[in-house]
């Protein structure tokens, strides 16, 4: 009866999650626009699934972010939309790949960290700006292996004054990422330890 009650609240808070996530997607919540890269702040709900349900409630959100993230590209996001022109089949990839990743690759760090941190207070911080960062790194290495010789890529290039890939990347998440990093963290560590707090994180989400 235990096990099942555990199960029903980790779906339970897992279905939550899902519902957040896709209401910030298709609200000005979601996204923060600005002329380059977006302010994505729909990684705090994948990273805050991936501390309490595991890597695989990672996975499943991180992948209910990529769809969204892959919608976006129809009309709603100029950046996306310009991609999809490219590539239908890369731009899609490029969605929903960095997104799984970041959410496997969270829960693995937390479950890693929480083995020598007992009071789990640094796993939780950890694992919230590992999230981010990982959305970040993945996304624009992703992009710059698959997009970084098209015209539209180059004209950022241009318009940024990069010398190489490395300068692009920095100057084009710019501030954004540190937002990103830092609003993930406070935030993210706060809901993680709250829902760990009230309901136990137990074993991995399957």
């Amino acid at each position: 009866m235990k096990a099942n009650n555990r199960k029903v609240i980790k779906m339970t808070e897992l279905a939550l999650l899902t519902a957040i996530i896709v209401l910030m997607a298709f609200t000005p919540i979601g996204y923060i626009k600005t002329l380059g890269i977006e302010i994505t702040l729909i990684v705090i709900p994948v990273t805050v699934g991936a501390i309490v349900l595991g890597s695989t409630g990672g996975v499943v959100l991180g992948a209910v972010f990529g769809i969204t993230s892959f919608i976006q590209c129809f009309g709603y996001s100029h950046f996306g939309a310009a991609l999809l022109g490219i590539s239908p089949g890369l731009t899609f990839i490029l969605c929903m790949v960095p997104r799984i990743l970041m959410g496997w690759i969270t829960g693995f760090i937390f479950d890693a960290l929480k083995k020598i941190d007992k009071t789990k207070g640094i796993s939780y911080a950890a694992a919230s700006l590992a999230g981010p960062i990982l959305n970040t790194i993945l996304f624009m290495g992703v992009l710059v292996w698959f997009f970084y010789d098209t015209d539209y890529i180059q004209a950022f290039v241009t318009q940024l004054g990069a010398k190489n890939v490395f300068a692009f990347i920095i100057g084009f998440v710019g501030i954004n990422g540190l937002v990103e990093a830092g609003v993930c963290l406070v935030l993210g560590t706060a809901i993680s330890k709250v829902l760990d707090i009230l309901y136990g994180r137990g074993k991995d989400f399957a």
